[in-house]
Parts: structure tokens; sequence; C-alpha cells
């Protein structure tokens, strides 16, 4: 997957993993979200990239991860669900591994084999 979004536009990729690059404004130090009416160029070729890594997802996934990751508002949401969804949190990775490794230890060849 990552391969084919760098294809498209190596950006996605940067945007999936890390969200999207709002578009902010600085006044007197206090940095906030920029209106619409504000945004420049490079404003809408960043919302646009985190829309196209959200079509790119949708048209990835089966209706019933559709489901799962369609209310989400970006792309890394989506893909951190997705993620946890068949890969589990570190620890449940961890928790397999251990597990893994366990068994692998305990495995002994039978004088039939």
């Amino acid at each position: 997957m990552t391969i084919f979004l760098q294809s498209l536009d190596y950006q996605l990729w940067h945007i999936i993993v890390n969200g999207p690059r709002m578009p902010t404004r600085t006044i007197e130090g206090v940095v906030s979200l920029k209106p619409e009416n504000e945004y420049n160029d490079n404003d809408f070729r960043m919302l646009q990239l985190n829309s196209k890594a959200k079509h790119v997802l949708f048209c990835a996934v089966g209706p019933n991860e559709f489901n799962r990751i369609s209310s989400c508002d970006s792309a890394k949401e989506m893909w951190d669900l997705l993620e946890v969804t068949y890969e589990g949190t570190n620890q449940v990775k961890e928790s397999k591994i251990s597990m893994l490794v366990h068994e692998y230890e305990l495995f002994m060849m039978h004088v039939d084999d």
C-alpha cells in the first residue's frame, strides 16, 4: 500500500502517517486555523491531498472496512483504525510475539516426525 500511495503522489503516504496539515495563521503570537477565504494555493493542495488519500483508502477496502472508517475525518485517522483492527495495538503485537517465541521454545520434534 505504501508504494501504491507514493506512486500516486509521494506526499499521500506522509499525510496518512502524520496527518493532514491544516492551514493556520499566526496573529500576535497566537496560532489559529485560517478561515477558508484566506487559503492560498498551497493550503488547498494540502487539503486536497488528505481528500485524495481518503479516497484511495475508501477504494482499497471492502464494504465492512468502509463502514468502519467512513466516519473518520482524516486519512491518518482511517489508517490508524485499520491498523489497530488488523494488526492490533503495540501491546497486542508484543504479546503475540512473546506467545509465538514461547511456542517456538516449547516446540520439540517427535520421534515419528
